[in-house]
């Protein structure tokens, strides 16, 4: 690569990249666009999906053909006032409440961690090293990950030898770059040693039972304990994360994702009297809006003044029954392109991550067809479940480079989505 690519490649996110590229390949391969484009035909490609995708990953997908356009040096299509109205129709006809991550509680974090210390002691034989590397990586993981509030590829993108830590002391951090610092500038983390859930002991704990050196700290780890030497996949930790909250019994534990460590933080410290420049300060905030998006504040004197109103407490309502879905699921994975060989990891992520959590049933040895059992409310509740494991699907595999045909088919109904 020239230094000239080098450098381009440099200015913009890995993650932007991957989902920009997927943006572009969706418009071209799927949908049938040819670019350059026009604002009319972003338009109808718009409109064509606006009750299938979310809004904000349609924006997503306007920002790439914007980009695109721009670097080819072509008139910029989706500034027209055609496209920019078809949006804001789409928001007003299909808008929903953005969908957040359930934050993690101190308690939560506290009844993993106690799990995983039984799960470190209980696997200290030759026998169990992957349990044994796997527990204090994941300890190791989740503290840090909760009391530095970092987003998913800070956390994973951490270097060894970008990191100073001082057993009972505290630890710097440094990240060449992040989501809002560039990389002319970068940005040290100062994390402090704590009496317990401390995350600078669950750091030395791991890269010593590890031994590693150099590198990325948080690494795959084989089924003999052997370690790989690039970092955890950024898709990868939701999975990890709801793996470990089951196994420690906590309820709920599809709810939570790797932005749950950041706005479990976030809430812990607003709850505990930070002040919002503070709090923006320390977690690595542009501006106020996004302070607040992540914060679950509770307001203790309101819901005090609005309990001193009700005179009697009224049963409560049940919530509607639930129904059982059978869906048969076929899933077709083809690479990118001759030199990617990512289907088979492709497969993996979509299987832990979108079909596993419906009960998972192979019915071929090629990984193709599955059986899966969807529990909803509703029709239109099973629909918008089914829309977006689709889109949840489609995204694993352009991270991967892979491009997927999926379908979910309700036999007894006679439904089919895709």
């Amino acid at each position: 690569m020239s230094n000239y690519a080098r450098y381009l490649d440099a200015a913009e996110r890995e993650n932007t990249r991957r989902s920009y590229h997927a943006a572009v390949k969706h418009f071209e391969e799927v949908w049938g666009g040819v670019l350059p484009t026009t604002a009319e035909a972003i338009a109808r490609y718009l409109a064509e999906y606006a009750e299938t995708l979310s809004l904000n990953t349609l924006k997503q997908r306007v920002a790439a053909l914007a980009r695109w356009h721009q670097d080819q040096g072509f008139a910029d299509p989706t500034k027209s006032a055609l496209v920019r109205r078809v949006l804001r129709g789409i928001g007003e006809a299909h808008g929903t409440r953005e969908r957040r991550a359930v934050p993690v509680a101190l308690e939560t974090l506290s009844q993993v961690d106690a799990w995983l210390l039984t799960e470190i002691d209980q696997t200290r034989s030759p026998k169990a090293l992957a349990a044994h590397l796997r527990a204090h990586r994941d300890r190791a993981l989740l503290l840090l990950g909760f009391w530095r509030a970092f987003r998913t590829d800070e956390l994973l993108r951490l270097w060894v030898e970008h990191i100073e830590a001082v057993a009972g002391h505290g630890m710097v951090l440094y990240l060449p770059r992040t989501k809002t610092v560039s990389a002319l500038k970068g940005r040290e983390y100062k994390v402090p040693a704590l009496s317990r859930l401390c995350p600078v002991q669950a750091y030395l704990d791991w890269i010593a039972a590890a031994e590693i050196e150099r590198g990325p700290v948080f690494r795959r780890i084989s089924a003999n304990g052997a370690l790989g030497s690039g970092p955890l996949h950024p898709s990868s930790l939701a999975p990890l994360l709801r793996a470990r909250f089951r196994a420690a019994g906590v309820a709920d534990a599809d709810g939570y994702s790797g932005h749950s460590l950041r706005r479990g933080f976030a809430t812990w410290a607003s709850e505990r009297g930070w002040d919002t420049r503070e709090l923006m300060d320390y977690v690595g905030w542009s501006d106020v809006s996004s302070a607040t998006r992540y914060v679950e504040r509770a307001d203790v004197s309101r819901r005090a003044r609005l309990e001193e109103g009700l005179a009697m407490t009224k049963p409560s309502v049940a919530a509607p029954p639930l129904f059982e879905t059978s869906l048969e699921v076929s899933v077709l994975l083809e690479r990118d392109n001759a030199r990617v060989r990512s289907v088979p990891r492709a497969r993996r992520y979509i299987e832990r991550s979108c079909l596993a959590p419906h009960a998972m049933q192979r019915l071929d040895d090629a990984g193709a067809r599955y059986r899966i059992r969807v529990l909803a409310a509703s029709r239109d509740e099973l629909d918008e479940t089914l829309a977006d494991l689709l889109e949840q699907m489609h995204t694993i595999a352009a991270n991967n480079q892979c491009v997927l045909d999926a379908q979910i088919r309700d036999e007894a109904a006679g439904k089919v989505w895709d």
